[in-house]
């Protein structure tokens, strides 16, 4: 497969592709040219000055893939993308620590006016008494946000000795107090806090959230720091908040428009720091985005879960670890059930049995649905656009859980469900790897699904599996694995047979035709 890489991406991440695929690079490419070359690619990977649009996407027939190396993506169209059926994913966790840290030197900076007595000394002068400090011991830091960058925020601020207080209206009290912060409302951040730490998008919600009218509520002399978006803060408000001794001084990574004009006022202001979006580069950095971003287009390619997908129901890294045994089988399950229905589709049933129903499931029934509508669809089905091809079909899809377990600790079983019949595969895990469908209907099997198989439901009596091999050996086809199951009905059993190539539909014909063989299937499986 081919992937194009429209920006600089560090080269741990590009020899990473490269182990698996074509790459091409380009440092800039205008929208035409993008647009006029992304056909070629299945994938594409991008920083945060390439637009990724509809037009873009449109023109994408092959992409299944769009890669950001870094955190934001609201310069790629998720919506269009997923409507293609193609997965968005990013690399949120490579610039965390750069980001957190970042922030600790800004309280730093503007405690100890680090960089007035930098340029202080540039300039030929020696002003020790200019420029002392304050302590951030003991001080009460506000942070507005607890994802990843506020949370290792407070975290590291308390080994400082810092009083830390969070507001952030969607993560409980429970959540808070195991990090070791007070949870607060909005107006007590304002009015407590000696620092003001903000790690939250733009949004709707959170444009200009510190207004004239926060900045009036603040305590008088509090700092400011601003390393994660542009927009947060009205600065016009910040500007008057600074004149007026409200605001001591603000640290600023981030800005309404970038790049800072240069007649912005914030930059004339000796009690403001301003730094032009660098609080996530380090070289570290660079190369786990780059990385991250390379193993999740990797893992999309091959059809893996991909853990930082925008676009599909996010798994937890402990519950990823649960299932990622079970995903393949799972899918498999799909294909060879829906292989043994006839009919029209209504209904599809996933049920947990045993410790695998106590975690979350959904990943594993989206592999299902993948499994059952990929081979009867000519559209292409994976783990984005699964649900809306269901619903667009009016597939209904049930969970079922039960911790009760029979035979097996963890049983997955599939049912599917026609207007003309119902066929049922179960399968679990023999060890913590090794996947095998282990019922088929009512018979009790073991299979382990690769390659072609054939299902022969028969009459049960002598020399039924003889006649099924003398038919194949006349035919020239090896076979690389044959067993029978028992089946509830009296007189009847199944014959899996596994082949090493394509049974031809002559050949089908003729297996028909023995005395004694009800029906005859075949499955390929090839989901690696």
């Amino acid at each position: 497969m081919r992937i194009l890489v429209s920006e600089k991406v560090a080269e741990a991440g590009l020899k990473l592709l490269r182990e698996e695929h074509e790459v091409d690079t380009y440092c800039t490419l205008t929208q035409e040219e993008l647009v006029k070359i992304i056909p070629q690619y299945d994938a594409l990977v991008v920083r945060g000055d390439t637009r990724v649009g509809s037009e873009v996407i449109k023109a994408g027939k092959n992409l299944k893939v769009i890669g950001r190396a870094g955190l934001e993506v609201e310069h790629i169209d998720i919506q269009a993308a997923t409507k293609k059926g193609i997965i968005v994913l990013n690399a949120p966790q490579g610039n965390s620590t750069s980001s957190i840290e970042y922030t600790l030197g800004m309280i730093l900076a503007l405690s100890r006016k680090i960089t007035q007595a930098y340029a202080s000394v540039k300039s030929g002068k020696w002003e020790r008494q200019k420029f002392i400090g304050t302590e951030i011991r003991e001080k009460v830091l506000g942070v507005i946000g607890l994802g990843r960058v506020g949370t290792g925020v407070a975290r590291r601020a308390k080994a400082f000795d810092m009083k830390v207080l969070a507001y952030d209206p969607f993560i409980s009290e429970e959540k808070a107090r195991e990090i070791g912060i007070d949870l607060v409302d909005f107006e007590e951040i304002l009015n407590e806090s000696d620092y003001i730490t903000l790690h939250l998008p733009t949004t709707v919600d959170t444009k200009n959230l510190l207004n004239k009218e926060a900045f009036s509520k603040m305590k008088k002399g509090v700092r400011i720091i601003n390393c994660a978006k542009g927009g947060i803060i009205d600065e016009m408000a910040l500007t008057w908040a600074l004149q007026q001794g409200i605001v001591a001084e603000a640290a600023l990574d981030a800005f309404q428009e970038e790049p800072l004009s240069q007649s912005n006022p914030l930059l004339s202001m000796e009690n403001v720091i301003c730094t032009p979006r660098i609080a996530s580069r380090t070289q570290e950095a660079e190369n786990e985005v780059a990385l991250g971003v390379a193993r999740g287009v990797l893992a999309a390619l091959r059809s893996d879960p991909v853990a930082t997908s925008l676009n599909i129901p996010p798994v937890a890294r402990d519950v990823m670890n649960k299932i990622k045994p079970y995903l393949h089988l799972i899918e498999k399950m799909g294909v060879l059930a829906v292989h043994l229905t006839e009919g029209r589709i209504k209904n599809v049933e996933v049920k947990y049995n045993g410790g695998i129903s106590m975690v979350d499931t959904k990943m594993l029934t989206l592999a299902v649905i993948k499994g059952v509508l990929n081979p009867i669809l000519q559209e292409a089905v994976n783990f984005v656009n699964a649900p809306e091809v269901a619903k667009a079909r009016g597939i209904i899809v049930n969970e079922v859980k039960s911790k009760e377990a029979k035979n097996f600790v963890d049983l997955i079983t599939v049912t599917v469900r026609t207007d003309k019949s119902e066929h049922r595969v179960a399968g679990t895990l023999f060890g913590k790897i090794e996947g095998r469908i282990v019922e088929i209907d009512d018979s009790r099997v073991d299979i382990d699904p690769e390659g072609w198989l054939l299902i022969i439901p028969h009459e049960d009596y002598p020399g039924m599996v003889g006649k099924v091999g003398t038919v194949l050996g006349e035919n020239a086809i090896n076979i690389t694995s044959m067993q029978v199951g028992k089946t509830e009905s009296v007189g009847t059993n199944i014959m899996i047979v596994g082949v090493q190539t394509e049974i031809t539909l002559p050949v089908m014909n003729k297996l028909k035709e023995l005395i004694g063989i009800q029906n005859v299937k075949k499955v390929y499986f090839d989901l690696e």
